[in-house]
């Protein structure tokens, strides 16, 4: 599986799916992260989380851990 996590800065991708069901992976698809959704990684911090994106028109700052749950393609 490759993730948002795996993306290197200026790589964009489609999210395929949003792993888990407890409370982080509603609020992912609550921000937008949902399937379908194009998403663009505009930069990482100096150790690498968080991770800020590109989503529908806004940029998204989240964690490398939840990153992670989110599946591309």
């Amino acid at each position: 599986m490759t993730s948002l996590a795996d993306l290197s800065v200026g790589q964009s991708a489609r999210i395929r799916l949003v792993h888990g069901v407890d409370d982080v992976s509603v609020r992912l698809l609550e921000m937008g992260l949902t399937p379908g959704a194009t998403v663009l990684l505009l930069g990482k911090a100096p150790l690498g989380d968080p991770l800020e994106f590109e989503v529908r028109g806004y940029r998204l700052s989240i964690r490398r851990s939840e990153a992670t749950r989110v599946e591309i393609e």
